[in-house]
């Protein structure tokens, strides 16, 4: 989003739309191995072959009823496990059957991609059809490689600064997907320079938290704890904010964008700072559909889309409740200062460290970034009314 265009308008309705839609046609397979991964547990639940992969009857019947819907426009997001695997042709049959079944609506698609398989064809069939690509790509080498390897242990840095060479080269919108870990949350300078030295001045930081597998009472080690992530934002806010030139930001980070609309009086369009949550749906590669990427497990399962309605699915009662689960917050969270502008964070940061379930993993990182940037906040929502009301005067 830049900040001083056109802000996104959300409109409500009693029944929900099927505007987003995450797809995972491979499944959890993916050829890395990364030390934080946490889907690559889903594998249990699909019994049987190791291979996992989406058939062209799922695919048809998934893009028809995306499309057989009354909307202008729809966001599509191809992820992983690692989605590449599937081969450029899968692709190229979804871009077919969108331009077949589309009906004249406007499709976004966005691939998540670990970058490893990207090649000279892909980046231009990516360019050709306006694929929005959310490379992961966690900083410098060092930082990079402790914990994104092969399963063998073999390093990745090099092949994926190739990857995100090639894309830029190709004019491919490239967004940096960034996870802070307790190791990289110790360097935000050299991580944000970093990126901006590549030319990917789109940035998702992605902060890191899972529960320990041996030690189920606490968080997994390689999680950025609290403090070290809201040290972590303050100093990448500062380096932002040191980047404007006119007025206007030269990077864009997903985090200060997104509460950029609290701060103008608009919803955020990421659904970890909304009161409800249960926006979108996923879909796995044999059909089953879950209520969100974080939630791919079996009391979170809604149907199927061989034997269900997508739409149906988004507006029953178990999603409804999954939504609803977010508003369900800590004491601490329903008396604190910041609640509109986190909304207690993300459910899932709520559940991996057991330690203080129901409360936000990150709520101290929270409280410390909040104050942090409350005044520079403030200042750009007031330029940015004023300029606004100039444009539409």
């Amino acid at each position: 989003m830049k900040y001083f265009g056109q802000m996104k308008k959300r409109v409500l309705h009693q029944k929900k739309h099927l505007n987003s839609l995450l797809i995972k046609p491979a499944g959890p397979d993916c050829n890395m191995a990364c030390t934080y991964c946490f889907y690559r547990e889903k594998e249990a639940l699909f019994p049987g072959p190791n291979v996992h992969r989406m058939r062209e009857p799922v695919l048809e019947e998934t893009m028809r009823q995306v499309f057989d819907q009354p909307i202008p426009a729809v966001s599509i997001g191809w992820q992983g496990g690692e989605p590449t695997l599937m081969g450029l042709d899968f692709f190229e049959t979804a871009v077919e059957l969108q331009i077949r079944s589309g009906k004249g609506k406007s499709v976004g698609n966005g691939l998540q991609t670990n970058g490893l398989l990207i090649d000279e064809q892909w980046a231009a069939f990516l360019r050709k059809y306006h694929f929005l690509v959310g490379l992961s790509l966690d900083g410098p080498e060092h930082i990079h490689d402790r914990y994104r390897h092969l399963a063998g242990g073999q390093k990745t840095w090099q092949k994926i600064v190739d990857a995100a060479k090639l894309l830029l080269d190709s004019e491919v919108a490239v967004n940096a997907l960034v996870v802070v870990n307790d190791y990289s949350a110790r360097f935000p300078q050299e991580i944000y320079e970093f990126h901006k030295s590549l030319g990917l001045n789109h940035i998702q930081f992605i902060p890191c938290v899972e529960t320990d597998p041996q030690d189920p009472g606490q968080a997994a080690p390689f999680s950025a704890s609290a403090e070290d992530y809201g040290k972590f934002l303050c100093a990448v806010f500062d380096l932002w904010l040191a980047d404007f030139n006119d007025g206007e930001p030269t990077t864009f980070i997903r985090t200060f964008d997104s509460l950029f609309y609290r701060y103008v009086d608009k919803e955020p369009p990421e659904c970890d700072l909304l009161a409800e949550c249960g926006t979108y749906l996923v879909v796995e590669h044999n059909g089953d559909v879950y209520a969100c990427d974080f939630f791919v497990e079996e009391p979170w399962k809604l149907g199927n889309v061989m034997e269900g309605k997508l739409i149906h699915m988004l507006n029953s009662a178990r999603q409804n409740e999954f939504g609803r689960m977010k508003a369900d917050l800590h004491d601490v969270c329903k008396a604190c200062e910041w609640l509109s502008n986190c909304r207690g964070g993300c459910t899932k940061d709520r559940l991996r460290d057991p330690r203080d379930r129901g409360l936000n993993h990150f709520c101290r990182a929270s409280k410390m970034f909040f104050p942090h940037a409350e005044a520079r906040m403030k200042k750009l929502a007031k330029e940015w009314k004023k300029k606004n009301a100039r444009s539409q005067g």
